[in-house]
């Protein structure tokens, strides 16, 4: 695949790629179960909708419309940071353990505060921070194990797998103290779903998408420079530690904000930054951009196919982009240099 080089070909091809999310955005509200004409979307939108196709547009398409696009720009994103941090191109949040993390402790917050009346109020603005916290200890505990003279990519992506199998087994564990009801809600969310977004759920995660995903284009320089290699990068001024520590955190961030309200989605981080690197290269001022968008349409596709393939039944999103993201992680993993 060649890549493109010039700002004015990078530019159209966002512009492009946006207008494609735009374009699949509008055409996935019209599809479901239960259909909805363009015509009729326009009409709702105005105001001028029967009952049925504004509670079905208003209150069930357009927040899972948002929260894909929201959850693909963040976990893209986050993907693009963790492998450009560890200059590890297998790092996705989903395959190394930091969705598995949040999710524990998204599920931990859940189980132990689940009679709190208070929950209801403060449920959707303290998911995400407990998913950052769960996501924090998981990137911590990854790297020292993961240290040994230094950390080499597949060590950290070996490691990565074992953590997220340890936390797996734990929330087996939790679930096992569940109602059956409660056990199977959180086997599905867990896989990754975004069946049941409300508003509750976009206006919870919209303020970390969209103050982070700036921040991590701010951060685009420091990240060209880490790449070339932490002696060079500290002699043009970078501290190089500090500035690692900032991105992941800004990558775990991210991750545990879409952890929250859709659960766990892997493969999503690892393929979005790798197809946007073919496009475009390495560069972050470009490469960040492509990857947010690609991500968005990903996961908007991969809705599309889980809702629709087996109508009026739906696969979990998380089941589909594994589908579509595994081969691809094994191909890579095959390849990789020791």
């Amino acid at each position: 695949m060649k890549k493109i080089h010039s700002a004015k070909q990078v530019f159209i091809l966002t512009g492009v790629l946006s207008l494609l999310l735009i374009g699949m955005g509008v055409f996935s509200l019209t599809t479901g179960h239960l259909s909805i004409s363009w015509n009729e979307i326009s009409e709702t939108l105005l105001g001028e909708g029967s009952r049925r196709n504004e509670l079905l547009l208003m209150e069930f398409r357009l927040p899972r419309l948002l929260i894909a696009v929201l959850v693909g720009v963040g976990l893209g994103i986050a993907g693009a940071l963790f492998q450009s941090v560890t200059q590890n191109e297998l790092a996705d949040p989903g395959i190394i353990g930091i969705n598995s993390g949040a999710g524990l402790a998204v599920v931990l917050f859940l189980y132990f505060t689940a009679r709190s009346s208070a929950i209801p109020l403060l449920g959707a603005i303290s998911l995400p921070f407990a998913a950052f916290a769960g996501g924090a200890i998981a990137a911590v505990s990854i790297y020292i194990v993961a240290w040994k003279n230094g950390v080499t990519p597949i060590r950290l992506v070996l490691v990565g797998i074992g953590i997220n199998a340890g936390f797996a087994a734990l929330l087996t564990m939790i679930q096992l103290r569940m109602s059956e009801s409660d056990f199977n809600q959180v086997t599905v969310w867990l896989s990754g779903s975004i069946w049941n977004a409300d508003w509750t759920a976009v206006w919870s995660t919209l303020p970390w998408i969209v103050t982070l995903t700036p921040l991590a284009f701010y951060k685009s320089r420091t990240l060209n420079l880490l790449q070339l290699g932490d002696e060079m990068a500290t002699g043009l001024g970078i501290s190089v530690e500090i500035e690692r520590i900032k991105l992941i955190a800004i990558g775990v961030a991210l991750a545990g904000a879409c952890v929250s309200v859709a659960g766990g989605i892997s493969f999503l981080g690892l393929g979005a930054p790798h197809i946007a690197r073919k496009l475009v290269g390495s560069r972050h001022q470009r490469f960040l951009p492509v990857t947010a968008c690609i991500g968005a349409i990903i996961l908007l596709i991969s809705d599309m196919i889980a809702r629709t393939i087996l109508a009026p039944s739906e696969l979990p999103v998380g089941l589909v982009v594994a589908i579509l993201g595994a081969p691809y992680f094994i191909y890579l993993l095959i390849n990789s240099e020791d």
